[in-house]
């Protein structure tokens, strides 16, 4: 599916790589080609979504960029560097669509018949798949932050913590490799082996790329319900089945983790409560602890019932930025996050997902990704971490390093 779709010049590619949740759909979706687009910055980005999805009714794929918090937060601007030039909005009613459930892959889009989706489906059992053995070029990584100044912002953040400014702050360090060619597909096929994850995506557009394992799930509408999963607390996983067992009770029992957790927690629960009906906000898991290949996860449920009178866009609008890559309270740190970070998030910290023609839509938080603008030869990703009163800045630099050294081995193999 994926190799086939990638053929064309607009596709995204969702793999749940098996993990297996009351919330999920599918097993894996394509959306390939494209009959109309969408492209706009922030600004009134979301209305323009409405718009488009009131016209085609139809099922639309893309991405919000992080630099939609301008128009969530009026008097915002992102004035940091920027080498991937992505728009921060961009969705696609696709030519066609690829459903994957269990033994049966359903085929639709436009103008399709039986035939049509029987040749598409003969088309993709003989796509050839082609080897690559190097994924990029120059692998050369720079970074906008290096070890004194990331200490430096650290500490600046912790005095704003201190001062009560605010509790936490997600902060990341961009690294990028410029004047390289990237296979992404190489790439997304050995991320997705390192660290097979369920919110894994792959998504072009025009020369626009991203990879990306993402264990979170940011905001996902599901009939009457909302629901969002938001991930604070990570432990990394043992061999022995015996230590492996304990490493998830120790994640369990983390003060910390759970004292994060619960912040965030509370952050999505008045998020969502801005387009809930009154008294359907509910936490349905509190500190549920999630076995992936690297690590284990800390993550929590809420749900909500969205108010029906509101456009199916507002409830996402006001959840985003999600709170589990922002901190809280939210404003503020978004405010700090402009000033400390000496580059855009862009797509990294955003969502890629989809809307259905019924109005449901499923939306990932756009973490342990690589980003590439195949036009301008930039190839760029984060990592990133929570900013406390008791955080250790040095510590925090070595997890930004542990984080980048995964997506290092993949590039550079």
């Amino acid at each position: 599916m994926l190799n086939w779709g990638n053929q064309c010049n607009i596709c995204c590619f969702l793999d749940n790589n098996h993990y297996s949740s009351a919330y999920n759909r599918y097993e894996a979706i394509l959306a390939a080609g494209a009959i109309a687009t969408l492209h706009c910055n922030a600004g009134t980005a979301f209305s323009q979504l409405q718009q488009f999805y009131n016209t085609h009714s139809d099922w639309l794929f893309g991405h919000l960029g992080y630099d939609l918090k301008n128009e969530v937060f009026h008097g915002m601007t992102s004035g940091n560097a920027d080498g991937l030039q992505l728009p921060d909005l961009f969705f696609f009613r696709p030519e066609t669509v690829l459903l994957l459930k269990g033994k049966e892959v359903s085929i639709g889009g436009w103008n399709m018949d039986q035939q049509a989706a029987a040749a598409i489906f003969t088309a993709v059992q003989h796509t050839v798949i082609s080897t690559v053995t190097k994924a990029v070029s120059n692998t050369a990584i720079s970074a906008h932050l290096d070890r004194a100044q990331y200490l430096h912002a650290v500490r600046g953040l912790q005095e704003h913590i201190h001062r009560g400014d605010c509790y936490e702050v997600n902060f990341c360090r961009e690294n990028f490799i410029r004047d390289t060619a990237a296979e992404p597909l190489e790439l997304f096929r050995r991320l997705n082996q390192l660290s097979p994850a369920p919110f894994s995506a792959y998504y072009h557009f025009d020369d626009k790329f991203l990879v990306c394992s993402s264990p979170e799930r940011f905001l996902q509408k599901k009939g009457p319900l909302l629901i969002s999963q938001p991930i604070k607390g990570t432990i990394k996983r043992e061999g022995d089945v015996v230590k492996d067992k304990q490493r998830r009770l120790e994640l369990l029992h983390n003060s910390k983790e759970r004292a994060e957790n619960v912040m965030v927690v509370d952050l999505v629960r008045n998020d969502l409560s801005h387009t809930a009906l009154q008294g359907t906000v509910q936490v349905a898991e509190l500190f549920g602890i999630y076995s992936f290949a690297q690590v284990h996860h800390m993550i929590s449920t809420v749900t909500a019932m969205p108010d029906p009178s509101l456009p199916l866009t507002e409830p996402i609008k006001q959840a985003f930025p999600m709170g589990s890559m922002t901190g809280a309270p939210k404003k503020r740190v978004l405010e700090l996050i402009e000033q400390y970070e000496q580059s855009r998030r862009g797509l990294y910290s955003g969502a890629v997902g989809y809307i259905t023609p019924d109005g449901d839509f499923d939306f990932n938080v756009v973490i342990r990704s690589i980003l590439y603008n195949a036009g301008n030869r930039y190839l760029s990703f984060q990592t990133g971490s929570a900013i406390t009163y008791y955080a250790s800045a040095e510590q925090e630099w070595e997890e930004c390093l542990l984080k980048a050294a995964a997506m290092i081995k993949i590039i550079t193999a």
